[in-house]
C-alpha cells in the first residue's frame, strides 16, 4: 500500500542570541539568490541528526560555531517547489568561528529584537523569535546542557566470561558511539563524567578524543557502585548540576535515581518535569542522550527543557 502522506523536507536551524551593553539581539542571514531575511539553517544530510544539522547549518552560514540551547517551535510550510518542509530550531549562543560566510549567504546582521521582527521576511519566523522572549522573560533563555547517557549496546552477559565491568561494545554499540561525536560537539561540552565499566566509557571515549575533554570516571555511577552505595547516584547528580556544560554516561539501574532527581529540580508544571518523570520509570534507548537546558547552578539550577535523541 502507497502511503499517501507527503514526506516533509527536513531541515534545522538556530536563533543565534547575544547581549551586547546588555541588551538582547539575534542573528539574521540574508540570501541574495532570494533576497530574504531568516533565521540561519538548512536541510540535514543524509543519515544526520536535526541539532547536529542546526550547529552545522549555523556555521555554515554565519561562520560562527554555536551551542545550541532550548528548542524553539518547529515551522511546517509548503515551499515555492510545492514541497511540504519542517524546520527545527534551538536557540544557540555563538562560542567561536572565524565569521566567514561560506554558503549562499552575503550578509549576517545582530539585531534588537522589534527590528530583527520587522527585518523578517516570512512571518512565520515570528514565532520562533515570539518564544526565545518568552523564555527571556521567564529566564530560561540563558541555559546550559547536562546530557545523561545510557550506555551504547555492548557484549551480551551470556557471551563474556570476564569481569562485567569490562565487558566491551558490540560492533553496533562502536558505530553508535562514534555517531554520537557530532551531537555531543553540537552541545559544546566541558566534562564529561562517566561509570568505570568499560562499555560506559568507551561510549563517549570518541568524542572525548576529538574534543580533547577528559573522561572522568567515577565508581558510583557503575552497576557495582550503586549496589553498594545507592545514594551516589544523586550525589553525583547533583555534582554535575554545580557546574555546566556536562555528560553523565550511566546505566540502566541508576537512571530512576539520576532522571527523578533531575524531575524535581524541573519547572514545576512543565513538560520537562512530566518527561523526566516519565522516563524514570521507563528508562531510555542504549546509546540514548538525553539533553537537559538547565539555568542556573548548585541549589539555583533549575531544568527548563528536555530532548531526546535517541539511537
Amino acid at each position: 500500500m502507497i502511503d499517501p502522506r507527503p514526506r516533509a523536507v527536513a531541515a534545522a536551524g538556530t536563533l543565534l542570541w547575544r547581549r551586547r551593553r546588555g541588551r538582547l539581539e539575534v542573528a539574521l542571514v540574508h540570501r541574495p539568490r532570494y533576497d530574504d531575511w531568516s533565521w540561519p539553517k538548512g536541510k540535514l544530510d543524509p543519515g544526520e541528526m536535526w541539532a547536529v544539522a542546526a550547529g552545522r547549518e549555523t556555521e555554515e552560514e554565519t561562520g560562527l560555531v554555536a551551542r545550541l540551547g532550548i528548542p524553539l517551535p518547529r515551522a511546517l510550510y509548503v515551499t515555492p517547489r510545492d514541497e511540504l518542509k519542517e524546520v527545527r530550531y534551538w536557540a544557540a549562543t555563538p562560542t567561536g568561528g572565524h565569521g566567514e560566510l561560506l554558503n549562499e549567504i552575503d550578509r549576517v546582521e545582530w539585531l534588537a529584537p522589534d527590528p530583527a521582527r520587522l527585518r523578517l521576511s516570512y512571518a512565520r519566523d515570528v514565532l520562533q523569535l515570539r518564544a526565545l522572549l518568552e523564555a527571556e522573560r521567564a529566564g530560561h533563555l540563558d541555559t546550559w546542557p547536562l546530557l545523561v547517557v545510557r550506555h551504547a549496546q555492548s557484549m551480551p552477559r551470556s557471551q563474556w566470561s570476564g569481569e562485567d565491568g569490562l565487558r566491551p561494545l558490540d560492533p553496533d554499540g562502536l558505530a553508535r558511539a562514534h555517531a554520537l561525536v557530532p551531537l555531543l560537539q553540537t552541545y559544546g561540552l566541558d566534562r564529561l563524567v562517566s561509570s568505570p565499566s568499560v562499555r560506559c566509557v568507551d561510549t563517549v571515549s570518541p568524542f572525548a578524543e576529538s574534543a580533547q575533554v577528559r573522561v572522568r570516571t567515577k565508581k558510583g555511577l557503575s552497576e557495582e557502585g550503586y549496589e553498594a552505595r545507592p545514594e551516589k547516584a544523586v550525589r553525583h547528580t547533583d555534582s554535575a548540576l554545580q557546574r555546566g556544560a556536562a555528560a553523565l554516561c550511566t546505566h540502566r539501574p541508576l537512571l530512576p535515581d539520576v532522571l527523578g532527581h533531575l524531575a524535581e529540580r524541573a519547572v514545576a508544571g512543565s513538560a520537562a518535569r512530566r518527561t523526566l518523570s516519565a522516563l524514570a520509570t521507563a528508562g531510555i534507548d542504549k546509546g540514548e542522550v538525553l539533553v537537559c537546558q538547565v539555568s542556573g547552578a548548585g541549589d539555583e539550577a533549575v531544568v527548563v527543557t528536555v530532548e531526546r535523541h535517541r539511537p
